[in-house]
């Protein structure tokens, strides 16, 4: 007897492993976003500003950040959050997510790094991160996220 399955993989908790890994995502986005106002964990605190390269607040020693960027951040992930409450969701967070990142690399990429048009603010750590987050979260969507139709023999 042949049995069809949706494609509807399940976990603990009823969980598709895509949903899983979007919630995960989601949560490292609005950690890093939280993250980001913590003095110690964010050098050059006193030089947090509000949005533009003026900022001289770096996340880890590393990341430019501004009190924009971090609300950014901790917003995609509750919205990721979100999202990652369907299957279908997570795909659209994972990847849709995913090409903003790649979008915002690029970004980084033409605009100058000392100008008005670097309103969130980025510099190049920022630059490679997003190429990095961007080219994951794509992948991940596309591998974990497939609902195909397999069909198991008793």
């Amino acid at each position: 007897m042949a049995s069809h399955n949706t494609g509807a993989r399940q976990v603990a908790g009823g969980r598709h492993p895509g949903q899983l890994l979007a919630a995960v995502v989601a949560v490292v986005f609005l950690l890093v976003g939280i993250l980001g106002f913590i003095p110690g964990v964010t050098t050059n605190y006193d030089q947090l500003e509000f949005a533009g390269h003026e900022s001289g607040a770096l996340l880890l020693g590393v990341f430019n950040v501004s009190i924009l960027h971090n609300l950014v951040h901790a917003a995609f992930g509750l919205v990721g959050l979100a999202m990652a409450r369907t299957l279908s969701g997570a795909r659209a967070f994972l990847i849709g997510g995913g090409v903003i990142y790649l979008a915002l690399w690029v970004y980084g990429l033409v605009i100058d790094h000392d100008s008005a048009a670097n309103f969130v603010p980025v510099n190049d750590a920022d630059n490679w991160l997003h190429l990095g987050l961007g080219a994951g979260m794509v992948v991940l969507g596309l591998l974990t996220t497939s609902t195909r139709r397999t069909t198991a023999v008793d």
